[in-house]
């Protein structure tokens, strides 16, 4: 059983980069086996369709407008992913991202588990900024919640003993962009 776990977004758009810092934080902290890819989606939209048709189980991160009060954090599961996925357009890569799981699915390959985890955005108008303090404090939490998600497919999250290879280029790392956090 192939699983991706996908962070989506773009880190330049403040908040809007939830997704890849979460999984950026996730690589960090924990290895998985051979069968778990753990990717940097970024905004890459209809290029994730051949990922996301290949993979078993998917496993998404990103910044999500719920409607709900900043940094809220909610788990969706199933049918209703893409339902929230394109409820309220947060930036141009969820478009992108709901036609992903749109395509998967027409073509009968959509994964049999599909879990997302996002967070309400706070800011998003912010070219260059980071996350803001409040939805940065919801990253532990988010890391948390996937790890316990994998545990629920089978997948063991083993804790890292020494630093891992980055998922993005260095100067993407949110140490090195945003001067500070973990990455």
């Amino acid at each position: 059983m192939r699983t991706l776990i996908l962070g989506i977004g773009n880190p330049l758009w403040a908040d809007e980069g939830f997704g890849v810092r979460a999984v950026e934080l996730l690589h960090d902290r924990y290895r998985f086996p051979p069968e778990v890819e753990v990717m940097d989606g970024g905004t890459q939209g209809l290029f994730l369709i051949p990922l996301v048709r290949g993979a078993d189980n998917l496993l998404v991160l990103d910044a999500i407008d719920f409607g709900d009060p900043p940094a809220t954090v909610r788990v969706v599961r199933g049918d209703g992913v893409p339902r929230y996925l394109g409820a309220k357009k947060v930036s141009m890569h969820q478009t992108g991202f709901q036609e992903v799981l749109a395509t998967a699915s027409l073509a009968g390959d959509l994964p049999s588990r599909l879990t997302l985890i996002g967070v309400q955005p706070l800011t998003l108008d912010d070219f260059g900024g980071g996350l803001t303090p409040p939805v940065a404090d919801r990253l532990d939490e988010v890391v948390a919640l996937a790890v316990a998600e994998l545990a629920t497919w089978g997948v063991a999250a083993e804790p890292r003993s020494a630093p891992p290879l980055p998922l993005a280029p260095v100067e993407m790392a949110r140490s090195a962009y945003e001067g500070r956090g973990e990455g």
